[in-house]
């Protein structure tokens, strides 16, 4: 008996050791959250407001007829995605194109670090000497696997690519990137032209809709798998417009320093989804050399109500942004820029786009909510979509309905496209002179009108 009640002391010493909480349920221990707001986001706070049109629908289309719908909080740019930052991305998925060329053919060949030639750009686990038991478990047992080979491999960021052509290390470089340009007789004038179309990027995620709606489906069913060209058409400043001059907007709009505040055009909606997914991972990246930092949310398109009632401003029944119902201010001047007069684009002071940061913000502090570029939604266009979506977080996209909702109207709309209750579409693989778009990323927690900080 004496033995048992020792045992007993001894267990019950043991589970409690390193324990203060009493035996109570007091939950996993965590770490304090403090929300981090995005670099160039805005906080728009959850509420509810009146979607749709507030007044006669002048135009006649009858596609969003008022009703009452409330939304969560989340983040969204202040301004659309501009130039410099899309290149940013066009950068990042052609130096990675670029990496694992260069870090194939140095595996192929037999060409290590420290060599002074492409071995510089070798796979990160080619020296396996270097490696965590972590590593070196996934280097022995998952290297190999995919179609090319090669995916796992980590390829080497640490070292700066070459684009001076007098100062490429060895033939094996040259050799590598003399594939990323057009052939020679694509050419002219002397200039090399990088080949775009060669620019994909590829990422995955799981469409948690259909795994929701399909409880027997297995995880990897789940996963969609997708490989987009990023570059955006700049030859949509031609095609946009027959019979008009707009040579200038096709060769300079995009690369040219003096557009680098712009918004950028010319991206299709699975292109403006790729860059949402390009800039969680770009974040998460960051996140994960911060050891023990937590993941963020992912940075997506805004739903079609998320868009209109951040537009709003926190304005009930406004016409636009700014209240309305006039696109002038008591001083005369247009608020916005679209097209005011019939052919007089310049009107407001604006041929074409206007940077991303002008005229006055509404009251989340949003720029060009209304005018300069329509903006691309996570939204499929039905004409009666407002009648049976939800109250709380409407969203309707449709996998098999290609045609995409753009909100906001563009440089060259006329007003009625620039009231915050306008729809309009376009389809998800074009691209166009006059849409551009911005991101959101959901917020944690709960923060609602009237209590925004």
């Amino acid at each position: 008996m004496k033995k048992f009640v020792l045992l007993t002391a001894v267990i019950a010493m043991l589970t409690s050791c390193g324990s203060n909480d009493k035996g109570e349920l007091v939950g996993v221990k965590g770490k304090k959250w403090h929300p981090e707001k995005p670099y160039g986001m805005e906080l728009i706070p959850g509420g509810a407001f009146i979607m749709g049109k507030g007044d006669d629908d002048l135009a006649g289309v009858q596609d969003a007829p008022a009703k009452t719908a409330t939304v969560r909080a989340f983040y969204m740019d202040a301004t659309e995605i501009t130039n410099s930052e899309y290149r940013e991305f066009v950068n990042w998925v052609r130096d990675s194109i670029i990496r694992m060329k260069l870090a194939i053919l140095a595996d192929e060949v037999g060409k290590v670090p420290d060599d002074g030639g492409i071995g510089e750009f070798a796979f990160k686990d080619a020296d396996t000497a270097n490696m965590s038991v972590y590593e070196k478990y996934m280097f022995e047992n998952y290297t190999g696997l995919g179609p090319t080979g090669y995916e796992g491999r980590k390829i080497n960021r640490d070292v700066d690519l070459i684009f001076d052509t007098s100062e490429y290390p060895d033939e094996y470089y040259t050799e590598v990137m003399d594939t990323m340009y057009l052939p020679l007789e694509d050419s002219y004038n002397g200039q090399r032209t990088w080949d775009v179309e060669k620019f994909k990027f590829q990422y995955s995620y799981m469409d948690i809709q259909e795994a929701a709606r399909n409880r027997g489906i297995k995880r990897r069913d789940a996963i969609v798998r997708e490989e987009i060209k990023v570059y955006p058409d700049t030859a949509v400043w031609i095609r946009d417009f027959a019979y008009s001059y707009n040579e200038p907007m096709h060769n300079d709009y995009f690369w040219h320093d003096a557009y680098s505040d712009y918004p950028v055009v010319g991206v299709t909606w699975k292109q403006a989804k790729a860059f949402c997914e390009w800039r969680t991972i770009k974040k998460n990246s960051y996140q994960k050399s911060r050891k023990g930092a937590a993941m963020v949310n992912t940075f997506r398109l805004p739903s079609e109500a998320e868009w209109e009632y951040a537009a709003r401003g926190g304005l009930q029944a406004a016409t636009y942004p700014w209240g309305g119902p006039y696109t002038k201010s008591d001083r005369g001047c247009f608020m916005a820029n679209f097209k005011p007069v019939r052919g007089d684009y310049a009107a407001d002071q604006a041929l074409y786009t206007v940077e991303a940061k002008s005229y006055e913000p509404n009251d989340y502090n949003l720029y060009n909510m209304a005018g300069n570029v329509a903006e691309w939604v996570n939204a499929s266009y039905d004409q009666s979509s407002y009648e049976f979506t939800s109250t709380i977080n409407p969203s309707v996209n449709d996998n098999n309905n290609q045609r995409k909702i753009v909100r906001g109207g563009s440089w060259k709309d006329v007003a009625y496209f620039l009231q915050v209750s306008s729809r309009d579409y376009e389809y998800a693989d074009s691209a166009r002179s006059y849409i551009g778009f911005r991101t959101v990323q959901d917020y944690m927690g709960t923060q609602v009108t009237g209590k925004n900080k």
